[in-house]
């Protein structure tokens, strides 16, 4: 079935009839700033509330982490896991069109009213699994921002990561991209006592995640050995600063950050953290011995679609 939300199509035929992940009532009030603020509005209304869902969902700063890429209004884009759609403006203005996947229909809503006035985005409602099987099409860009990590969780298979990267390379075009955003495992925020981002406990990724919780982030090599065995040929590596959530600069191996330049490492606007040393000094240290891509807070990938020959 489809419906439109000003001039976005929601599609919910593979819709499961309720949403199986939300973060609760803030999703109601992030709907009603979605329908009635406009874009130029949000930044006075994240300093309003206060509060770390509308500042997560809501802010433009989150738009950094795409809106340096070579997209090209002939290029289409299929953006996994859209959420509230923090990207999904900055990937249309950019695109000839998008096509969202999301799971929830209220985070599909408020994509939608925050971007109703778009006519080129495309939003289906429903689990990636069901919905990447009835896919056709091939892309130009697919982008997996923030929504890697959650592979085990929906995947059902012995190695979920490679599989989970084998299935989104069948709707690359031949020269397509994939974009991948994540948090590094070894990022040195967590060393200096930042909590890990998904379960909130320290050092969890450090350690291996001991307690298994079912999602899970990893370390550069880790990444390029995924990568590789998912049949990635060409993969480039950049690194966010300071995370990819809320990205400032945006590094790589031909750019690497000078000494003195990694100085906001005090960011952590969702819950409390250690502070366990001085990370801008440990940059520095890290810098000097050229060690700074193994321990960067984030990664942002980009790879090529085409396989190994």
């Amino acid at each position: 079935m489809q419906e439109y939300i000003g001039k976005v199509m929601l599609d919910t035929t593979w819709y499961p009839g309720e949403d199986l992940y939300s973060d609760g009532q803030v999703e109601d009030r992030l709907l009603q700033i979605a329908q009635t603020c406009s874009e130029e509005q949000l930044n006075a209304v994240i300093a309003r509330e206060k509060d770390w869902a509308v500042l997560y969902h809501m802010s433009h700063i989150r738009e950094n982490i795409v809106s340096w890429l070579p997209i090209e209004k002939t290029d289409s884009v299929l953006e996994v896991g859209a959420g509230c759609g923090a990207v999904t403006g900055a990937l249309a203005q950019k695109a000839g069109f998008v096509t969202c996947i999301e799971l929830s229909k209220k985070r599909s809503a408020i994509n939608a009213s925050r971007h109703r006035d778009l006519d080129n985005i495309r939003i289906l409602v429903g689990n990636f699994q069901d919905i990447e099987k009835n896919l056709t099409e091939t892309y130009d860009y697919v982008t997996l921002i923030g929504v890697f990590e959650y592979a085990q969780s929906y995947i059902g298979t012995e190695n979920p990561y490679v599989e989970f990267l084998r299935q989104v390379r069948r709707h690359l075009k031949p020269e397509g991209h994939l974009v991948i955003a994540i948090e590094n495992r070894l990022g040195l925020k967590y060393w200096a006592g930042c909590r890990e981002d998904h379960t909130g406990h320290l050092f969890e990724g450090l350690e291996g995640y001991p307690e298994a919780p079912g999602v899970r982030t990893f370390s550069k090599p880790e990444l390029e050995k995924l990568f590789s065995a998912a049949g990635f040929s060409e993969c480039d590596f950049y690194y966010p600063y300071p995370d990819y959530k809320f990205p400032m600069a945006l590094y790589s191996d031909a750019c690497l950050p000078r000494k003195g330049e990694l100085i906001s490492n005090l960011r952590n606007f969702d819950r409390d953290r250690l502070v366990l040393f001085d990370e801008a000094r440990v940059f520095d240290s890290l810098l000097d011995d050229g060690l700074f891509p193994l321990y960067a807070n984030s990664y942002l990938v980009v790879l090529k679609g085409t396989e190994h020959r």
